[in-house]
């Protein structure tokens, strides 16, 4: 009788599968991703699975958020922007690690949770999931409390 998978299951897959995805970014963009690298990766359907353009502007952003991925239609064929805090535009070298964080949205929807994210971006980066968690919330104390200890 095969097995019933659970939602459990699942949860634990697709965090492995990201980690995974974020392993070869890392092995193909890195092992420093900067700016340049960033624009590279969000033009590499390998590894954001559609269309991703930057922009830097709060409009779009819940209080206290750093980024987030929107839409542009409603098909994901059709592509995202990805609104990314003002603040950040004379931080360059660091948007890779907001943008990394927020990517697996773009690449896996509202199955994707912050763990997912976690281990996404820190994969990425080649870092801990606990060095990355720090080095967001660093980031993010200037424009919120971010809820970080």
């Amino acid at each position: 009788m095969p097995k019933q998978l659970t939602a459990d299951d699942a949860r634990i897959s697709l965090n492995a599968h990201v980690a995974a995805k974020g392993a070869e970014i890392h092995a193909k963009y890195g092992p420093a991703i900067g700016w340049r690298e960033l624009q590279l990766i969000l033009e590499d359907r390998t590894c954001v699975r559609y269309p991703c353009t930057l922009e830097f502007n709060a409009e779009s952003l819940q209080a206290g958020e750093f980024a987030h991925p929107v839409a542009k239609g409603g098909n994901p064929e059709d592509g995202f922007t990805l609104f990314v805090h003002p603040l950040f535009m004379t931080q360059l070298p660091e948007v890779p690690l907001l943008a990394l964080y927020q990517l697996v949205l773009v690449n896996y929807g509202e199955f994707a949770s912050g763990d997912d994210a976690l281990a996404f971006g820190a994969a990425a980066l080649g870092l801990s999931e606990d060095d990355y968690y720090a080095r967001l919330c660093e980031l993010m104390e200037p424009i919120s409390e971010c809820g970080c200890s």
